[in-house]
């Protein structure tokens, strides 16, 4: 059913009822019960199948607010829309996951990790802000183009040695990672969740890119200051990970640094996948923004390849080497090179020392997995469509506080930021008449609401909890904290900006 059409049908509030259920379910039977967080979120998944009225036979209808009664078997198409779920968001996440964790791996074992550590302290000094601060900024910076998942795979190698080099202080440099990799996955194009706001709000892609970093720059500096609060308040140890043995990392840490490989060799199979994957995304900012009559930077991009049939020739192989699975393949290659040059080890026992690392990658791939699951049967068991409704009969208010409560409502029920931005876009497009402010006010607006109050459906939460060797208690205590901090600023920062700067249309 059309968004627009939704303020005249009754609201339906048993898809609430069983978000509250299912979400009850999931906490109760991790905390208290101790199940394991891949069945909790499955079996929670079909207990929302079970308990909808009616569910899609494709979950394409679902996400076009059209639900199909589903006459027979609905047990069974409860576990199959949950089995899709699973599978769609395993197939998005697999491969990042696991060539990110090899990576790491390499890092670690080689010294490249602690060689990037030895560098930074030597640079920052050993004070806790500063290096706090430069972590932060640094991945502000290079997760513009990259999802946080993999950003955060990639450096917490770094954040983990530099708390054996301290001997201190690991929630706060892994916090760090966070507070500088959370705002730019809800504010900047090319992260498909604010692609498809500029596409919903009919925004100029540029303007957006540069609004987003610019304005993300308050709440990410208010998130660096609660992170020194969080490390005092949760202080977590460094623990053992099959993916980082302790032994190994000491073992590394304890070698001299001309025995060390080069800074350069160190930083390549992290800095070459983002600089591929932000090459693939400069070439699809500037195809969109290209027009014959184009000067700026799309027109500078696509004459220097002789035009638009030169660019796109050369925009296939960009997007080939820039996807982030190709990227990430290619940082673990290399990453197994510089530990095999590094160490003299043969390619047999380096695919030894990838087991348990895969392994624990295995196990956070469900996790995360089944959290996707259950965020799709959520969907399809209308909450999106009651949500759609709420939002329709609740217009009168604020227009950019409106948006933010929608995209976090969307945010608590299914878990991906990415979704509850497409979808609250979609809705509020149609509620923008004779704003007193520039529209861009709503797309930061439903931005921050979509990164706040992660929770254990979101892969983000398991991502850090399972790699940092969080328990879900302290993921909840720090990650979760800290990105409701983020949203709440930034909503305000927001709301300032609309009265002080409105820039009308």
């Amino acid at each position: 059913m059309p968004f627009h059409l939704l303020a005249t049908a009754p609201l339906d509030t048993w898809p609430f009822v069983i978000l509250f259920v299912c979400v009850s379910f999931v906490i109760l039977s991790i905390s208290m019960l101790r199940m394991h967080p891949f069945l909790a979120l499955f079996v929670a998944a079909i207990l929302a199948g079970v308990m909808a009225e009616k569910l899609p036979v494709d979950p394409k209808d679902a996400a076009k607010g059209v639900l199909t009664t589903v006459a027979e078997g609905k047990l069974a198409q409860s576990v199959k829309l949950a089995v899709m779920g699973f599978g769609e968001t395993a197939g998005t996440i697999s491969i990042v996951i696991g060539m990110a964790t090899i990576i790491g791996m390499g890092l670690m074992e080689s010294g490249a990790a602690d060689k990037v550590v030895r560098r930074f302290l030597a640079f920052c000094g050993q004070g806790r802000w500063g290096v706090s601060f430069a972590i932060v900024l640094s991945t502000y910076i290079l997760s513009i183009p990259i999802f946080f998942d993999s950003m955060f795979m990639l450096m917490l190698p770094i954040a983990m040695a530099m708390t054996l080099r301290t001997g201190r202080d690991f929630t706060l440099y892994v916090m760090s990672i966070c507070a500088g990799g959370v705002v730019t996955h809800s504010l900047t194009v090319p992260h498909p969740g604010p692609l498809f706001m500029v596409e919903n709000l009919h925004l100029d892609v540029g303007l957006s890119i540069w609004v987003g970093i610019v304005v993300g720059l308050v709440p990410m500096l208010a998130a660096w200051v609660a992170v020194q609060w969080l490390n005092k308040w949760v202080p977590i140890p460094l623990r053992e990970t099959d993916g980082a043995p302790m032994e190994l990392i000491r073992s590394v840490m304890a070698k001299e640094e001309k025995d060390l490989p080069s800074l350069f060799a160190s930083l390549t199979p992290v800095v070459l996948p983002i600089l591929l994957i932000s090459s693939a995304s400069m070439f699809e900012v500037a195809k969109r923004g290209y027009a014959p009559e184009a000067h700026g930077f799309a027109g500078f991009l696509v004459n220097l390849f002789g035009g638009k049939e030169g660019f796109n020739v050369a925009k296939g192989y960009v997007d080939f080497v820039g996807n982030k699975n190709t990227a990430l393949i290619i940082g673990a290659i290399l990453a197994m090179r510089l530990l095999k040059k590094q160490n003299g080890q043969s390619l047999r026992a380096i695919n030894e020392l990838m087991s348990p690392a895969l392994e624990t990658a295995g196990i956070m791939i469900l996790i995360t997995a089944a959290g996707g699951a259950f965020g799709a049967m959520l969907s399809n068991a209308g909450v999106a469509t009651s949500l759609g409704q709420w939002a329709e009969q609740h217009s009168a208010i604020n227009l950019i506080f409106l948006s933010w409560i929608v995209a976090t409502i969307f945010r608590i029920a299914q878990g991906s930021a990415t979704v509850s931005m497409q979808t609250t876009s979609a809705m509020i497009a149609g509620l923008m008449t004779a704003l007193p402010y520039h529209p861009m006010y709503i797309f930061l607006a439903t931005g921050f609401g979509a990164i706040g109050f992660s929770w254990m459906n979101d892969s983000g939460f398991w991502v850090v909890s399972r790699l940092s060797g969080f328990t879900e208690k302290e993921t909840l205590k720090t990650w979760t904290v800290l990105l409701t901090i983020v949203s709440v600023v930034g909503l305000l920062f927001t709301l300032l900006l609309s009265v002080l700067f409105p820039f009308k249309m």
